[in-house]
């Protein structure tokens, strides 16, 4: 009886922890909509049951939240982003919000903490039906550049996994509505452009593939950010 009562109690306290999830996201998805009026753009059509990698400009800590609050639902649903696992687990709220919100896949950030390769484990979770939020650049640019370099992890992936869709994210405006080090966000209407699907063509190198997916990038900055 009693482990039969600590399996009924483990099952309604995931049950809670699952309810409680979808009712969180649920209303971080207005809260998002609220304070940044996001204006969601498409260079094309991007049908409903693809597998997509989403890679994204990185300039706040919200804007994996952003693109994952501006899909639809049912994409949102299937959808993780890939994020560093030091911050995340950094206390239990963070872990509920990761872990049960979000469903985040987390990487490493540094070398010597890892025990896989952050690509093999986005390969994973692609296999698994997943669609992936990444940011190339690997870090929040602080910069008064546009864009820093991005590392080839979206090529190895493209690669890899030729049939998932590389759909390139520009996000305009969220570094004013969550400046570094703020916790109370400034309402602001901020911009999230989605350009057309690429793939690593089958001659293509790293360097040329990575110049193009930048390009592609760039391409979908406002023009008064240029």
């Amino acid at each position: 009886m009693g482990r039969e009562g600590a399996k009924l109690r483990e099952a309604l306290k995931t049950g809670l922890r699952h309810v409680a999830a979808r009712i969180t996201a649920g209303g971080i998805s207005v809260l998002i909509r609220f304070l940044t009026a996001p204006q969601a753009l498409y260079a094309v059509a991007l049908p409903q049951g693809v597998q997509r990698v989403y890679f994204a400009n990185h300039c706040s800590n919200a804007d994996a939240v952003l693109i994952w609050a501006v899909l639809p639902p049912e994409v949102r649903a299937r959808t993780r982003p890939v994020a560093a696992a030091d911050y995340w687990l950094k206390n239990r709220l963070r872990q509920f919000m990761g872990r049960d919100v979000f469903k985040v896949l987390l990487i490493e950030r540094l070398r010597e903490n890892r025990t896989e390769n952050p690509v093999e484990r986005m390969m994973g979770a692609v296999d698994e039906g997943s669609s992936l939020i990444i940011f190339p650049e690997g870090r929040r640019n602080e910069s008064d550049e546009l864009l820093l370099e991005m590392r080839p992890g979206i090529y190895h992936l493209g690669q890899a996994r030729p049939k998932v869709e590389l759909v390139p994210v520009w996000i305009h405006n969220l570094n004013a509505v969550l400046p570094r080090g703020s916790l109370i966000p400034v309402p602001l209407l901020c911009t999230v452009s989605f350009g057309e699907p690429m793939r690593p063509g089958a001659d293509e190198t790293k360097e040329d593939f990575m110049a193009r997916a930048r390009a592609a990038l760039l391409a979908l900055a406002p023009k008064e950010a240029v």
